[in-house]
């Protein structure tokens, strides 16, 4: 069993950055691929980056690429989306998600979810 908790979004400015976090609970957490979903209302829910724990280099979706970075901490039961230079079009209900077994990073293909968190960028 994988749990996931997401914070630390709210309302910012265009062109300011925001940190969430992913808080992660279960014996098999070390070897799950983590990954990170977001979803604005009426529109469908996209890939934001996603990192396997073994033996790769995060991924990231074109829109966010060079402006967002994922990372990990506290012995790995913790990963992080830093998102800098945000834009309107960024606002949305961000997901943390988890894979037993790595597939892809479609939504279908993950196996764990949270609950999601608002981040709202005015401009």
């Amino acid at each position: 069993q994988v749990q996931l908790v997401e914070s630390g979004g709210g309302l910012v400015q265009a062109g300011g950055s925001l940190r969430l976090s992913c808080a992660a609970s279960g014996r098999t957490f070390s070897s799950t691929d983590m990954g990170w979903f977001r979803q604005a209302p009426g529109k469908e829910r996209e890939f934001v980056g996603g990192f396997r724990w073994l033996g790769s280099s995060p991924t990231y979706a074109g829109p966010v690429k060079g402006r967002f970075t994922i990372s990990r901490a506290n012995a790995q039961n913790t990963v992080y989306l830093q998102m800098n230079s945000l834009k309107p079009e960024d606002t949305a209900v961000y997901y943390c998600a988890a894979a037993m077994t790595y597939r892809d990073w479609s939504p279908s293909a993950m196996d764990y979810w949270g609950k999601g968190t608002l981040v709202t960028v005015s401009s």
